[in-house]
């Protein structure tokens, strides 16, 4: 099989067919061959596939600044695993070294090794012909010891995440009643007392971003945490909406915007991404509503889990410590996690990110400086 030329700036490169792939009568296919809604169907329909793997989600980051290549492994026309690689450049406004990233992903079943090889060794290429100093990967993997093994047989090391590695997922297959009922008495008392305290929940459009992100600048400044441009927001909802995979949901009190969600899903999976709230009427309890109605929104859709998108990894490294109750701590994801756990679902870890290093030289000094802005 021929592979077409990848253009970056004014050089071509043609990363050739795997070894490996040959003898196991695989097909290696690079971006110009990947039709995206080929890409697209694979991941969906993959037990490891994850939204951060979705082409829509590589537009969002080619919008700031990153580059993107897909490398997928066929054989018989029948896509086995794949990966999404973004690339920026290590040093702001220089070409090369860069960074090559595979967000939750490579697409890949763990214990797959011929497969995996042929397609990791595919990644290289692709990633060293476009420069990168290393490879970072952050599969959709539960954190195992035989997970762990497979990424450091392949010669990866232990690195700092840069999705959260440990979340709650709420399975979405019983009944809305079963799935409540699943929930801490007080998380649904507070449900039914927002409803009762005449908050009520819409369903917002593209036009109602900027308001959400006024919602995010007050949350943000308030719980301390960094956020994203207001374009940024707005390019992620007008992506994904646009096939239905995206929401936003306003809480609202006597026509007063209280609180703000924006879920995604993909696949038979959502993910609760980004929430918001002001500090007025607080005690009507605005977000547990939102966040039921966002669990029912993905339900509707048929999806059969809802992530609640990062607590701390303390947890996930000891959920059964934390059934009971939960320290007095306010920094990082410990403010959200009191909130999350009462909506149930289960504590999930990943394996978390791992990085394969081309220049260590170049790995040393972004260690360096990743160590400093930290």
């Amino acid at each position: 099989m021929r592979i077409k030329g990848i253009f970056v700036g004014n050089q071509s490169h043609c990363p050739p067919r795997t070894q490996l792939g040959r003898k196991m009568g695989l097909e290696i296919l690079h971006t110009p061959e990947i039709p995206p809604q080929l890409w697209d169907e694979f991941v969906s329909s993959s037990e490891w596939g994850h939204i951060l793997q979705s082409s829509p989600w590589a537009e969002l980051k080619r919008h700031f600044g990153w580059d993107v290549a897909r490398v997928l492994v066929m054989r018989d026309g029948r896509p086995l695993a794949g990966a999404q690689l973004l690339f920026r450049p290590l040093v702001p406004g220089l070409g090369r070294p860069t960074i090559a990233y595979v967000p939750k992903g490579p697409v890949l079943p763990p214990r797959q090794s011929e497969i995996g090889q042929a397609l990791l060794e595919a990644i290289h290429r692709e990633a060293q012909a476009r420069g990168a100093a290393f490879l970072k990967v952050e599969p959709d993997w539960p954190c195992h010891q035989e997970n762990e093994t497979i990424l450091r047989r392949w010669g990866f090391r232990p690195a700092e995440a840069i999705q959260p590695r440990s979340t709650i997922i709420i399975d979405l297959t019983p009944s809305q009643e079963e799935i409540m009922a699943q929930m801490k008495q007080k998380t649904r008392y507070n449900i039914r007392l927002a409803s009762r305290k005449g908050v009520r929940v819409r369903e917002g459009s593209e036009a109602d971003v900027p308001l959400f992100y006024e919602l995010l600048k007050v949350t943000s400044q308030r719980d301390r945490f960094g956020i994203r441009s207001l374009d940024y927001y707005e390019i992620a909802y007008r992506l994904f909406a646009s096939s239905g995979n995206a929401v936003l949901f306003l809480a609202e009190y006597q026509g007063e915007v209280l609180a703000g969600l924006m879920a995604f899903s993909w696949g038979n999976r959502a993910w609760y991404m980004y929430g918001a709230s002001s500090s007025r009427h607080r005690n009507r309890m605005p977000n547990h509503l939102l966040q039921w109605r966002a669990i029912c929104w993905a339900k509707e859709k048929g999806c059969l889990s809802y992530d609640l998108w990062g607590i701390p990894d303390e947890v996930g490294q000891n959920p059964e410590r934390y059934q009971k109750g939960v320290p007095n701590r306010t920094g990082g994801l410990w403010g959200v996690y009191r909130f999350k756990r009462g909506f149930g679902g289960k504590v999930v870890r990943y394996v978390g990110a791992w990085d394969y290093v081309y220049s260590r030289p170049w790995y040393v000094l972004y260690r360096a400086a990743f160590a400093l802005l930290k």
